[in-house]
C-alpha cells in the first residue's frame, strides 16, 4: 500500500540543476520525515538529504550541502530536490525513502531515477 515513486531524473551538463520528484501514497504523508539517497555503480548507498514535517527541518550531506534543497508540499504528499550545480560525481540512481507502516519503523523506497552528469 504505501508507494514511492520518483521522477524528473536525466542527463545534465555538469553546473546544471534538476529538481528531483517523489509521489508518496499509502501513509500519512504529512508527520512522516522524507529523506533522499544515492548509490552511484559500485558504491555505498549514501544519505543525500532528510526533511521532517510538520516542521521542516532539514539535514544534508557533506557532499551536497550549499547546493542541494530538500522541500516537501504536504498538500500533494510529494518531496523534492533541487539539486544546483551539479558534478559528475552526483551521478548516481536517487531513491525516495520513507519509515512508515504499522508502527512507523518500515523503510520504504521507491524504485529511483537515474541522474547523469556528463558533458
Amino acid at each position: 500500500q504505501v508507494q514511492l515513486v520518483e521522477s524528473g531524473g536525466g542527463l545534465v551538463q555538469p553546473g546544471g540543476s534538476l529538481r528531483l520528484s517523489c509521489a508518496a501514497s499509502g501513509f500519512t504523508f504529512s508527520t512522516t520525515a522524507m529523506r533522499w539517497y544515492r548509490q552511484a555503480p559500485g558504491k555505498e548507498r549514501e544519505l543525500v538529504a532528510t526533511i521532517t514535517s510538520p516542521i521542516r527541518f532539514t539535514n544534508y550531506g557533506d557532499s551536497v550541502k550549499g547546493r542541494f534543497t530538500i522541500s516537501r508540499d504536504n498538500a500533494k504528499n510529494t518531496v523534492y530536490l533541487q539539486m544546483n550545480l551539479l558534478k559528475p560525481e552526483d551521478t548516481a540512481v536517487y531513491y525516495c525513502n520513507a519509515r512508515a507502516g504499522s508502527d512507523s519503523r518500515t523503510d520504504y523506497w521507491g524504485q529511483g531515477t537515474q541522474v547523469t552528469v556528463s558533458s
